[in-house]
């Protein structure tokens, strides 16, 4: 017995003594340990997934190419009959006008001193093929013959809603500004000059003259995400229902990033747009759209569980979620706000106004769950009820003053911000007077 538990003892310290002389072999004697490897890991992906990210928000179609070329036939708009197309083809004035815009760090010197001389011909489709074989049309990518002379298709990226430039060359010609919404930008117009729109007459059970009336309803700087859900074009009042494009910017540390509830972060809603709105190939799975009476077009089309042969979008949503959060709200313009007014309505803010107990500082967001109910706002539920939560989500309110062409709220109802304060004033019963009103537009100006 003796003999035995000496042989245990021996086994077990020749074995700890084992594990401990082979440590160096496996780590170095003096090479990194485990923690640091990983500390090593977590900074090289913090470089890397960002710049990943910022490639795939700017110039990543997710293969959507196959909808906006191959089915809908858009690029042969573009270029026109000259080019095998159809129609006069779009002209970069053309296109300015619908709201695109051009990246100046796209275009090579020679050709931005054409630009300034009035060298170059803005009314000839030819150059806007130029343009894009240059990749300066934020978020749109050509994709051209062999021989470079025609678009055989045409993709759109998240730039092309969600960055606009800061018009630094030219009205519509200057530098990215990723993140920022778009609200010149006629999504509606475009999409409607798409040669063929069978697949969106089929999924909604109309005709293509009728989808290019809906599509023409939504005016710049609107777009509706809902649209091939629930196939609502318009409000009760008669005005359409699409919605305000959003900024994409200052959304770290809140949880609820739409316009709604339902669509919870900008993780979700990603892999919503990239499959179900840019109609990039990939996989999107949401089973509370598979709702006939709530959502007849999704629980028809099945588009709440979409699964690409081949998925270009699952793979990219870590990086671009990466970027998305790197991107701050932009701070306003110095001048553009009368500080001492912006002072005395941070006051208010914080106190009597109560914007503060929803808006919470610096978030200006309810950190957790900020949702409420239409009724909570003192609005309609048209739009909440167009939302699996049916539920508006607290907006943050940085970067206010870079988005406020439009209005205001989810569907611009609000032409102002002082016509937003006047809302609540009444709502809340907040006894605010004029002056102090003012004070806290000037407040929202500076956040």
């Amino acid at each position: 017995m003796q003999r035995r538990w000496r042989f245990f003892w021996i086994m077990l310290f020749g074995g700890l003594l084992l594990g401990v002389t082979a440590l160096p072999l496996v780590f170095g004697q003096n090479g990194p340990r485990p923690g640091d490897v990983y500390e090593m890991a977590v900074q090289g992906n913090r470089g890397q997934s960002f710049r990943n990210g910022r490639q795939i928000f700017r110039h990543d179609t997710f293969g959507d190419e196959v909808f906006w070329g191959d089915t809908l036939k858009l690029h042969q708009a573009v270029q026109g009959t000259r080019f095998g197309g159809v129609g006069a083809g779009v002209s970069p004035k053309a296109a300015l006008s619908l709201g695109l815009k051009v990246d100046v760090n796209a275009l090579p010197a020679g050709l931005q001193n054409q630009l300034r001389r009035n060298q170059v011909n803005l009314d000839d489709p030819a150059t806007t093929l130029a343009l894009l074989k240059l990749n300066a049309v934020v978020g749109v990518k050509g994709f051209f013959t062999q021989d470079k002379q025609r678009l055989r298709s045409i993709g759109i990226t998240c730039a092309f809603c969600h960055s606009t430039v800061d018009d630094s060359f030219a009205p519509g010609i200057g530098k990215r500004l990723d993140g920022w919404a778009n609200r010149d930008l006629n999504v509606g117009a475009i999409a409607a000059s798409a040669p063929d729109l069978s697949v969106y007459a089929n999924a909604l059970q109309v005709d293509q003259a009728t989808v290019r009336q809906v599509l023409n309803s939504w005016g710049p700087g609107k777009y509706d995400a809902e649209l091939n859900f629930d196939g609502k074009a318009f409000r009760p009042d008669g005005k359409s229902a699409a919605t305000l494009i959003p900024p994409a910017y200052g959304k770290a540390g809140d949880n609820l990033h739409t316009w709604t509830a339902g669509h919870g972060t900008v993780s979700y809603w990603n892999a919503y747009v990239a499959v179900t709105q840019m109609h990039g190939q990939g996989t999107f799975y949401d089973p509370r759209y598979n709702d006939p009476v709530k959502f007849p077009v999704a629980a028809r089309t099945g588009i709440w569980n979409t699964r690409s042969t081949v998925d270009m979008v699952t793979a990219k949503l870590p990086d671009l979620h990466t970027y998305q959060l790197a991107l701050p709200a932009p701070k306003p313009l110095a001048g553009s706000f009368n500080a001492a007014a912006a002072a005395r309505g941070r006051t208010l803010f914080n106190g009597k106004a109560r914007c503060a107990t929803c808006h919470v500082p610096p978030l200006f967001a309810e950190p957790g769950w900020n949702a409420h109910s239409p009724a909570e706002i003192g609005i309609d539920d048209f739009q909440a009820k167009r939302d699996p939560s049916g539920m508006y989500a607290t907006q943050r309110l940085a970067g206010l003053w870079a988005h406020q062409k439009g209005g205001f709220y989810h569907d611009g109802r609000f032409a102002t911000l002082m016509d937003v304060v006047n809302h609540y004033n009444a709502f809340f019963n907040l006894g605010l007077t004029q002056p102090e009103r003012n004070d806290l537009v000037e407040y929202l100006k500076s956040i």
